[in-house]
């Protein structure tokens, strides 16, 4: 058993005054993080100062005293302050290169704001600060753990959700002893490397017909009228569908893998630059590739499982995994090919994942010098010394 965060979301209903006070803590949690952000942006421009959150923190409460913003003491203060929490870890994976910079937030997206403390869950009433009456809630599943916060937020459909984290105990998977390499891609969402293929859903394009005939009537409707909001309804409900869709399927894929391999060797894709060719993407953006990784990434660390990422320049579909041949000559539209060097007739994804294996696992074999490393490094290679036999799964 193993302490790990553990989300539960549930959809609440507010009534008109509880929607009020709810708007006004995504309005000022928002107006919050965008002046600060704009704050830090204009200290360093102009003096070359960077702000941290201390000095956000201190500027909030002094903003909370002058007349023109007394509007800021209506909603609950510690929402406030963690919006500057959620300023400054953007920054910082700034900063580690992790994420891109910050860019301010828009009413016209999901809002939200977070609740550190003081909230609570009696008689399926959700109660939070600056809330004289509870909130229905509709608890569908045992929430377990202790609750550390909860974050309320409001679709563009205009459907209301609690999203609560907490601290529970979790029994990992058990290990299997199996490695495997995934090639990903728009044909096929996974092809692994003992032949098992996870076929792409293309939940948007199954819909987009009718998404783009929901979006023309949006586009006739006068601005600012009933018609045009209730269109707009219609159309976010469309993506909201596809979206849904193709999280769960995405969290099925996910979760079964890392269930059954003990080592998980893909590709580092560089997935934002990908879809900044027009010609793909719409199909890139479809089968969701930065979601499919990430999934994969915290499944594999709360299940104490390795997902190993081999260089993305390495020409995994072009060279040949049984003899190492590379084929310079290899187009996309060329789904299959013949070695020139062993005649082995290869299937280009096929051959990529099991290449993708082979690289990984050379990749933990050499890990760092220092202790942690060598251990890690030991692990790897009795791992690999008893691993399965790859399963002989034909392609599908």
């Amino acid at each position: 058993m193993k302490l790990i965060h553990k989300a539960y979301k549930f959809r609440i209903y507010p009534n008109v005054e509880q929607k009020i006070l709810l708007s006004k803590h995504f309005g000022a949690c928002r107006f919050v993080y965008n002046r600060y952000l704009n704050e830090r942006k204009e200290s360093y421009l102009e003096n070359k100062k960077t702000l941290n959150y201390y000095d956000n923190s201190a500027s909030l409460t002094n903003l909370k005293k002058k007349e023109e913003f007394v509007w800021l003491k209506e909603v609950n203060s510690q929402s406030l302050q963690h919006s500057l929490r959620h300023l400054d870890v953007a920054y910082n994976k700034f900063f580690n290169k992790l994420s891109d910079f910050p860019v301010f937030k828009k009413r016209s997206n999901n809002q939200s704001f977070t609740i550190p403390q003081k909230f609570s869950i009696k008689s399926n009433k959700l109660h939070i600060p600056k809330l004289k009456t509870g909130i229905d809630i509709n608890i569908h599943n045992q929430i377990n753990g202790k609750m550390l916060f909860a974050t309320v937020s409001k679709t563009p459909t205009d459907k209301y959700y609690v999203s609560i984290t907490c601290e529970v105990n979790y029994e990992p998977f058990q290990k299997t002893g199996s490695a495997i390499g995934i090639d990903t891609g728009i044909k096929d969402l996974a092809t692994l490397s003992n032949g098992v293929v996870y076929k792409n859903i293309k939940p948007l394009k199954v819909k987009i017909k009718r998404l783009k005939f929901k979006q023309r009537q949006l586009s006739k409707k006068v601005k600012g009228s009933n018609s045009r909001k209730k269109q707009r309804l219609l159309v976010a409900a469309h993506h909201e569908k596809v979206s849904n869709v193709r999280k769960d399927y995405l969290h099925k894929v996910s979760t079964d893998i890392v269930k059954n391999h003990d080592i998980i060797c893909i590709e580092d894709l560089a997935v934002k630059n990908m879809v900044k060719n027009h010609k793909l993407a719409q199909s890139l953006n479809d089968v969701s590739l930065g979601m499919f990784y990430s999934m994969l990434g915290y499944k594999a660390r709360n299940n104490d499982k390795t997902v190993v990422k081999i260089d993305r320049f390495f020409p995994s579909s072009k060279t040949c995994n049984n003899c190492n041949y590379v084929n310079q000559d290899l187009t996309l539209s060329i789904r299959e090919w013949e070695c020139p060097s062993c005649k082995e007739l290869l299937d280009r994804d096929f051959n990529a994942s099991k290449n993708i294996l082979k690289q990984g696992l050379k990749k933990l074999s050499v890990l760092g010098t220092n202790s942690d490393n060598k251990q890690k490094r030991g692990e790897a290679f009795s791992l690999e010394k008893s691993l399965k036999p790859e399963a002989s799964i034909p392609l599908g």
